[in-house]
């Protein structure tokens, strides 16, 4: 499903920041555009910065189950700052995935925006996400039967005499205990 994705300046709020950036909303089936204006309302605009693909896989069933569990479902924007002063952020990705919008606010390059969903966005995204999820059974795992009663003074073969120890305690050590 085709998105687009606006976005609002706005004027900063420090004097080393001339203008506050923010991705503000999408526009579900909207055409293609390249930072066109759509309303200005004094030192605020907001612009129309492109129309990216919300591409949904069937993999990612759990993420988007878990997404719409939230308060307030969201979609996600990726932006990356650009050298153009007219076009100061390139929009990489919308995804309804927090999981995958982890992974790009993780990197430290890009700017990851939370935008609320329309209705019919959550609608659509719904019913996909339960005709693509499969819950996994519970497996309880058991425990091996591995001995955790025996006493290691060190690590290593014990023919070989050791001298230090991270193991060891400095007691020990000062006792003559070497292996």
């Amino acid at each position: 499903m085709p998105l687009g994705i606006v976005i609002r300046r706005s004027p900063g709020v420090t004097r080393w920041a001339q203008w506050s950036w923010k991705a503000t909303g999408v526009l579900p089936g909207a055409g293609d555009a390249d930072w066109r204006e759509i309303r200005s309302d004094g030192d605020v605009t907001e612009f129309h910065a492109g129309t990216l693909p919300l591409e949904m896989h069937g993999a990612d069933s759990e993420a988007y189950m878990h997404g719409l569990s939230a308060e307030v479902p969201c979609v996600y924007v990726v932006l990356r700052e650009t050298d153009v002063t007219d076009k100061p952020f390139e929009v990489l990705l919308v995804t309804a995935s927090p999981y995958e919008a982890q992974d790009y606010a993780d990197n430290g390059e890009d700017l990851v925006e939370k935008i609320p969903m329309p209705d019919g966005l959550i609608a659509w995204v719904r019913d996909f996400a339960l005709a693509h999820h499969e819950d996994e059974e519970f497996k309880k795992r058991r425990r091996d039967k591995k001995r955790i009663d025996k006493v290691e003074d060190g690590i290593g073969d014990e023919r070989i005499s050791q001298m230090t120890d991270v193991y060891r305690s400095p007691s020990s050590a000062k006792r003559g205990r070497l292996h």
